[in-house]
């Protein structure tokens, strides 16, 4: 009579062909990486946008309602975390919610680059906060759920 060890690795755990880890870490590896690069990125070259005046480029708001819109934006990110949990835990579920936010990043990026002036930069910057806090609070969970 054989028995079952309900302890043993599952076919998708055993599975480690991205340095010895699961293959899904270096696709969660690459989101994450970019989600970084894409805040830390924006942190420092966002002030600069927006308080160069129009002829260097910028959009020549004033220096000090330019540095609270960053740091209103840096602080949105972490917030934002709160309601990404919420929506996994409740409504989607980690992985669903990782997919939705990354889309939600691109499509903020997408519109900082295409949609001009202040309304370009309100709507990119609600949908990079919204997805990065979504993409935070999920990551670090479907990391966690790949070991044992």
């Amino acid at each position: 009579m054989s028995t079952i060890d309900a302890s043993a690795p599952t076919p998708e755990r055993q599975d480690r062909g991205f340095f010895g880890h699961p293959k899904s870490l270096a696709t969660i590896f690459g989101v994450e990486m970019w989600e970084r690069f894409s805040f830390y990125g924006m942190q420092g070259i966002l002030a600069i946008y927006l308080y160069y005046s129009a002829s260097q480029g910028g959009l020549g708001i004033s220096e000090g309602t330019a540095l609270g819109i960053v740091g209103a934006y840096g602080g949105a990110v972490y917030l934002s975390a709160i309601v990404g949990a919420w929506v996994a835990d409740r409504l989607l579920g980690a992985e669903r919610t990782l997919y939705y936010s990354a889309i939600l990043i691109m499509l903020g990026h997408i519109a900082l680059a295409l949609v001009p002036g202040l309304l370009g930069v309100g709507i990119g910057l609600v949908l990079v906060a919204l997805g990065s806090g979504g993409l935070k609070a999920n990551a670090t969970a479907i990391v966690g759920n790949l070991y044992e």
